[in-house]
This record gives C-alpha cells, sequence and structure tokens, in this order.
C-alpha cells in the first residue's frame, strides 16, 4: 500500500485546468451557472478511465434567498435621489476585467435579510456586538436609526439581530481596510488588480444566518413531501433590512458622523476619526441633517439544489464509509471559496479513480465523496445529506474530510493530519522540507507526550460542511488548508473573500502562483483517505483525545473551581471524569500495542475499530445545547466563552457569573454533570466488556 501511495506525492498536475474549468461563469446556489458545475462533476466522476464506481445527484427544495435582479437594493443619503452615497453608491463592484463584467454576477446583497425601506439617522456601532450596542445606548438614542458596522467580532446575522431590542431599523455591513488589507486603501497601486487586496468597491456578500441547513425543514431532509414550518417560525435571521457595503461608501458616511469620537478599540484604517453619531452627520458635512435610506428588495424562494455524490466501494468492509466533501456553489466565480478545494477533490478523485479502473487499487472501506449544493446560504446540501441518511451515517462512518477554501493564501498549513502523512509530503516550492517540519516553524505548541508539535485547531464552530458530521452526527471530522502566514499580515480572511475579485486571475497571480500549494493539499488529503480507507486499524489515537480533555480541563478548574465551589458545586465529578477517561485510553492503546492485529480475528479488529469509530458519537447529548440548532457534542460545540474550554460549562458558568441568578447557576451544575457523564460514558465505551 505504501507504493500506492507514493503515488499521490508525484501526481496532481490537471489543478489548474480543474480551477479554470469550475471558475468560467459565476455558480451561486441554484442558478444556471451551478447546474454547470453539476454536470461538470458528474461527467468527470462517470468518466469510463478515470470515474467512480458510480455517481449520482441528490435533490433537495431548500429555502433560499435572494435580491430582485429587476429592482437592485439602494443605500441613498436624504434627498441626493438615484446616485446614493456620496454621488455614487455601487450596486455591483467595479469592473476591472472579464469576469466582473458577467451579467450573473449576483450584487452584493445579505442573504435571509428581510427586504424593508428604513430610514433614519446614521450610528457607528463598531461589530454589532452586544457590548458595543450597549455602549452607543448609554449616550444615544437609538431608537429609529440605522446603524453601520463592519464585518468581524460577531456573526453576520447577529449583527442586526442585536441591535433589533434598541430600536435600530436598519443596518449596513462593511470591511474595514484596517482588519483586511492592512490599511490599505487605494487600486490605484495598493489593492486589486495590483495585490491581493480588497479593492474600494468590493463587498463580502454572505448568508446572515446563524443556523446551519434547510430553515423550513429543521432536522428533517428538504424533499417534495417534507413538513415545513411557516416562514414566520424561523429563527436566527436578521429581523431588519441589512446590507452590506464597500469600504468606499463607508468611508463617506463614517467620515462624516457628528456626536463624541468612538473609543480607541473601534477606529479603523480611515484618515477620520470614527464618530458616533449624533445620532447623523457633523453639521458641517454635505450631508448634514440627512438620514440614510435603504430600499432592500430581497425575496425568499424554494429552490431545487443537488448534491453530486459518488462512491468507491471497498473490497472488505463496504459498510464503513470514509467521506470526504466539499461545497460546488460559490457567491460569485469562487475561485478560492470553494473552487480550490473543489480543484483538489476532483484531482484526487482523479487519481484513485484510475487506479480502480486500471485494477492497481480498492480500498479495504467504501469512499463517499459529496459535491455539496448551496453551502454559502448555511451548509444546506451537507446538512440535508445528514438528515436523510442520519441512521445509516450515524452507524457505519469513519470519519469525514472537508477540502472547502484548499488554499487562503501562501503558505502555512492548518488542519489535523496524521504524523506520518506530513512527514511523507513536502510543502511546496522545497524538496527537503516536509509538510510537518514546516507546519512545526509557523504554527507549533508543546504537548506532554511528544514535546513540540503541530498546533491543531479544533472544529468548533460551524464555518464549512464538517458541522453537520462532527456536530450532529458525532462522526470525527477534519478540515484541511494551506493559510498565509498570519505574522505578516492582520488580514482576517484572504481579501477577495464573497467578492466578485474571488476569481481565477485573482487566485494564479495572488493566492498560489503554479498551484503548488494546491498540489500539496491534494497529496495530504489523497494519502490521508487512502490511510483511513486502507489502514486495518483505524489510525485514531484516544490517548490524543485524553490529552485534548486534560488541556480543557486544567482551563476549566484555573477559570471555575472557586466560583462553582461558593455555589456549592463541585467539580470533583469532571476531574474524576477525565482521570478515567484517560486511564481507559491507556488500557485500549496498550492493548492494540500488545495485539498482532494482522494475525487476530477478523472480528477483533473490527471491535476494536468500531470502539475508535464511535468515540466521538459518545460524547453527543442531544439536550445539552437547546438553544443552539445541530449542536450536541459536548466537547466541540460552538462557544462565545472567552477562554478554550467545555463550551456548555464555559457559556453556563459566564452567563451565571454575570446575572448571578440562581436559575443560571443550576444551569452551569446541568452542563457540569451532563459533561461529566458524557466523558465517562465515552469511557466506558473504551473499555473491552461490560
Amino acid at each position: 500500500m505504501e507504493s500506492i501511495r507514493g503515488v499521490l506525492v508525484d501526481v496532481f498536475h490537471d489543478l489548474p485546468s480543474n480551477s479554470v474549468e469550475l471558475t468560467k461563469v459565476p455558480h451561486m446556489a441554484t442558478t444556471a451557472g451551478d447546474e454547470r458545475t453539476v454536470q461538470y462533476m458528474l461527467k468527470r466522476w462517470q468518466d469510463p478511465d478515470t470515474g467512480l464506481d458510480r455517481a449520482w445527484r441528490e435533490e433537495y427544495l431548500v429555502y433560499l434567498s435572494f435580491p430582485d435582479p429587476k429592482t437592485p437594493n439602494k443605500v441613498t443619503v436624504g434627498e441626493l435621489g438615484p446616485q446614493g452615497i456620496s454621488g455614487g453608491y455601487r450596486e455591483k463592484e467595479k469592473e476591472y476585467g472579464p469576469d466582473q463584467k458577467d451579467p450573473d454576477v449576483v450584487q452584493p446583497y445579505a442573504a435571509y435579510a428581510p427586504a424593508g425601506h428604513p430610514k433614519g439617522k446614521l450610528v457607528y456601532a463598531n461589530q454589532g456586538k452586544p457590548s458595543d450596542y450597549l455602549h452607543l445606548n448609554q449616550t444615544l438614542d437609538l431608537n429609529g436609526t440605522i446603524a453601520i458596522t463592519r464585518y468581524g467580532g460577531e456573526g453576520r446575522a447577529q449583527k442586526a439581530i442585536n441591535a433589533a431590542p434598541y430600536g435600530v431599523i436598519g443596518v449596513l455591513v462593511y470591511t474595514d481596510p484596517r482588519d483586511i488589507n492592512d490599511g490599505r486603501m487605494s487600486d490605484t497601486n495598493e489593492t486589486y488588480p495590483h495585490s491581493w487586496y480588497m479593492p474600494p468597491s468590493g463587498v463580502e456578500r454572505g448568508s446572515f444566518n446563524t443556523q446551519y441547513g434547510d430553515l423550513l425543514t429543521p432536522y428533517l431532509a428538504a424533499k417534495d413531501d417534507t413538513y415545513r414550518i411557516s416562514m414566520a417560525k424561523i429563527t436566527g435571521i436578521p429581523p431588519i433590512p441589512t446590507q452590506p457595503i464597500g469600504f468606499e461608501d463607508a468611508y463617506a458616511l463614517i467620515c462624516e458622523l457628528g456626536g463624541r469620537p468612538a473609543p480607541s478599540e473601534w477606529q479603523g484604517a480611515f484618515n477620520c476619526t470614527y464618530n458616533l453619531g449624533g445620532p447623523g452627520f457633523k453639521p458641517t458635512s454635505t450631508f448634514k441633517e440627512s438620514q440614510v435610506q435603504l430600499d432592500i428588495y430581497n425575496r425568499g424562494e424554494i429552490k431545487n439544489s443537488s448534491n453530486v455524490m459518488g462512491v468507491i466501494r471497498g473490497s472488505v468492509e463496504p459498510d464503513r464509509y470514509v467521506i470526504y466533501g466539499n461545497h460546488r456553489d460559490s457567491w460569485v466565480h469562487g475561485a478560492v471559496d470553494p473552487s480550490s478545494g473543489t480543484s483538489v477533490m476532483l484531482e484526487v478523485t482523479r487519481v484513485l479513480g484510475r487506479m480502480v479502473k486500471e485494477g492497481k487499487w480498492r480500498p479495504r472501506r467504501s469512499v463517499i465523496f459529496g459535491s455539496w449544493g448551496a453551502e454559502e446560504f448555511g451548509l444546506i446540501g451537507s446538512a440535508e445529506y445528514t438528515e436523510e441518511y442520519y441512521s445509516k451515517l450515524s452507524e457505519r462512518s469513519v470519519a469525514y474530510i472537508n477540502v472547502d477554501i484548499s488554499v487562503f493564501g501562501k503558505r502555512q498549513k492548518s488542519g489535523n493530519i496524521s504524523v506520518f502523512v506530513l512527514l511523507q509530503v513536502k510543502t511546496p516550492g522545497s524538496e527537503s522540507t516536509s509538510v510537518y517540519d514546516n507546519w512545526i516553524r509557523y504554527f507549533n505548541r508543546t504537548s506532554p507526550t511528544y514535546g513540540v508539535i503541530p498546533n491543531v485547531g479544533f472544529l468548533t464552530g460551524a464555518g464549512s460542511d464538517y458541522a453537520a458530521f462532527i456536530h450532529f452526527l458525532g462522526i470525527t471530522s477534519m478540515d484541511i488548508s494551506y493559510t498565509y502566514d498570519r505574522t505578516k499580515t492582520s488580514a482576517r480572511i484572504y481579501p477577495a473573500y464573497h467578492t466578485a475579485y474571488d476569481t481565477f486571475d485573482y487566485s494564479s497571480k495572488f493566492i498560489d502562483p503554479g498551484f503548488t500549494s494546491h498540489q500539496t493539499v491534494a497529496r495530504t488529503a489523497g494519502n490521508v483517505l487512502m490511510r483511513l480507507a486502507d489502514s486495518l486499524l483505524l489510525p485514531f489515537n484516544c490517548s490524543d483525545y485524553a490529552e485534548s480533555l486534560e488541556a480543557y480541563l486544567a482551563k476549566a478548574l484555573e477559570l471555575y473551581t472557586e466560583g462553582l465551589a461558593v455555589h456549592n458545586i463541585s467539580i470533583e465529578p469532571l476531574k474524576s471524569a477525565v482521570k478515567t477517561f484517560r486511564s481507559a485510553a491507556a488500557s485500549l492503546d496498550q492493548m492494540i500495542r500488545d495485539s498482532d492485529l494482522a494475525n487476530e480475528t477478523p472480528l477483533k479488529v473490527r471491535g476494536i475499530n468500531d470502539q475508535l469509530m464511535l468515540l466521538d458519537r459518545a460524547f453527543l447529548d442531544p439536550t445539552a445545547f437547546p438553544d443552539q440548532y445541530g449542536f450536541r457534542h459536548v466537547i466541540w460545540a460552538s462557544s462565545k466563552a472567552s477562554e478554550p474550554t467545555f463550551p456548555g460549562l464555559a457559556d453556563a458558568y459566564e452567563r451565571a457569573a454575570l446575572s448571578g441568578l440562581d436559575e443560571d447557576w443550576e444551569e452551569a451544575h446541568r452542563q457540569l454533570s451532563l459533561l461529566s457523564q458524557a466523558i465517562l460514558g465515552a469511557a466506558h465505551t473504551l473499555e473491552e466488556v461490560i
């Protein structure tokens, strides 16, 4: 098998042509461009020489949100009329080349924000966090105002959800050059098309939605005959009209605001003082007493969305699945998001498909490939897939590999990958430095067991299609990408993210010239996939899991022991549970080391693999997070707490410490108990017998 894996190290040269094909036209979910990519994926996966064993499409009827192509959204100030902000609010981004001129480029909008025509005086609300609106409300009457916020610090939808209780009637969102461009603002020589930085008219589109999956069919697959809730019952979307704008238009607004100066941490890159607003503009401004009006014409539609699925059938354990996926849809051309990942997936399937067709390889376990639809609207395709096949996937899935944005920039690895693979694959542009060594150089931590090792992040949020697999189903998951050296830029993400400038031209010039990082991700992901699909023993290590639990425990003990004790709540059960898990993990590891698995009965090997495969499922508790849709994993769920530790306990403790209410301390106690019992339950699954 090592010789087969070696093939993966020496191939993957079709990545640029994949990217060119995938980014020829905009392909927002359910559009004609999206259908074009569906057909392209099917053609590739049904190819008689390099295709998979089988490929097909699966359909879902899902609720999406679009702007009105005949009546564009507008933002105007006072009586300036259709020219809008500063005499020229841009309904579409500036054209630098043929890609931006494509008639199918969707105008910037906030998906799922409601239609409406609010008009009011402007205030600056920083990042739209609850604390930001609270600060404003201490000195300003926010009732009837329009808030302008910048991306970052809070989820898209939350910027409007947080605003509404204060009487704010509309929200604008922009990307500040301080947060994305290292302060650069001029397209004469500083931004795209001269560099990777966002040009002044660039606008980040996005789904303004706090939940994932189809909004009308929670926990049900969105099929023709599925029960749907009424639209009035949808939660987690903006209650007031919201619109994203470019920073050139934000500059024209923010630099004219009156009132007191905003706090220093609210200041951005514009060459003016960011004021809070009076509300409204300075008396000396050309806008004077003018109000800002949003004319938003968004509308919801139930549309047919497709997943493209493919499979290579396993030779020994066909009922055990290794799943590899990425979404297919983009906001515009999507060369980086998601086509960098789709290019990699197509190359992996081409190489593996050819080996299968030529009779050189067939995996021990089945490999399922998923090209998910409508991810940009809230991870919809992958979520519907997990809902439709909930029982089968829960019982049979070994792991999920997600490769969405495979290359964010140059060059630093991120993900969760076995040491052997990292040592085998070389870093881009080097014949001698491994991915492992490069990872340690840029992003490392000290392990009490292994010493200095690559630092691996945890999949604690819902940033891509791994969410439904790890948080809802408890399937061990990983997300792989190359990212940029964050010591050299403060950009929170690659600057063309979700704009009309995320094109092949942009990617090939500024993200990965030569596609060498794409190749490294493909080789790494392909090797990981083969190791998961082919290894006699699944390459999971329970003792490594114990180390992560111990790190979380250490932080929890530091932060919460005294506060819990004041309310007669002991943290000892949690300490005991983690200790028990460590002991059970060590015993299982020792048993594996003492076994000659190649000569053991298949049943014994299968039993051990099932223990490893099902470990993450043991941490699921459907009662743990009633206010967080689709989150059931008590270790890796999303958290608003400021420290990296157990999410449910952290959030409950911080809420109780802030409010002092008895019911909040009771919830902290409940979270501590369900967490302790989940860890004990997981430990019991690692024992050989009852």
